[in-house]
C-alpha cells in the first residue's frame, strides 16, 4: 500500500520471521525471473490497499507457502530504496507463528529452515542485513517474542 512521505511514494512491504521449535528460521529464495533473482529472503510482500499489516501477513503466507498465520508479532521497521526500483520501500518484520511448520514453496525456486548462525551464508536481500545480524547474534528470538 502506499503512501506519501515528504514528496515521495513508499511502498509498504510486511515480512514474517517464522521459527520453528529447533530453533531454525524459514527462508526462501526468489525464482530466477523475479527482481533480484535467486536472492534469499523471509516470506512476505506489499499490502494492498485497505489491508492491515497482520491480514497482508496472512495472505502473503497464504499465497508464498500454503501457510495459515496463527499469531504475529512486530520485529522492527526498516527503510530501503533499491538501485533498480523507483520507490522506497517500508519494510515490517514480524515474528509470525504458523498452524503447521510443513510448507509449499509455491512462490519461490526453494526454501531452508537455517538456524540463525547460518544465515550469512545465504546471498540476502539488502534491505535483511540488519535483522539478520540480529537474529544471528541472538539479539532477537522471534519465538520468544511471540510467547509474550
Amino acid at each position: 500500500m502506499p503512501r506519501a512521505i515528504g514528496e515521495s511514494l513508499v511502498r509498504t512491504v510486511v515480512v514474517a520471521v517464522i521459527e520453528r521449535t529447533d530453533r531454525r528460521l524459514l527462508i526462501g529464495q526468489r525464482r530466477k525471473h523475479d527482481s533480484s533473482p535467486l536472492k534469499w529472503e523471509f516470506p512476505g510482500g506489499k499490502m494492498e490497499e485497505g489491508e492491515t499489516a497482520e491480514t497482508a501477513l496472512a495472505r502473503e503466507l497464504r499465497e508464498e507457502l500454503r501457510a495459515a498465520l496463527v499469531k504475529s508479532v512486530e520485529l522492527g521497521r526498516v527503510q530501503h530504496k533499491y538501485p533498480d526500483r523507483g520507490e522506497p520501500l517500508e519494510i515490517r518484520f514480524f515474528a509470525a507463528a504458523i498452524a503447521n511448520d510443513v510448507v509449499e514453496p509455491v512462490a519461490f525456486e526453494q526454501i531452508a529452515w537455517v538456524l540463525p548462525r547460518e544465515l550469512s551464508q545465504y546471498d540476502f536481500l539488502a534491505a535483511n542485513r540488519q535483522l539478520i545480524a540480529q537474529l544471528a547474534t541472538g539479539r532477537i528470538k522471534p519465538a520468544e517474542l511471540l510467547e509474550g
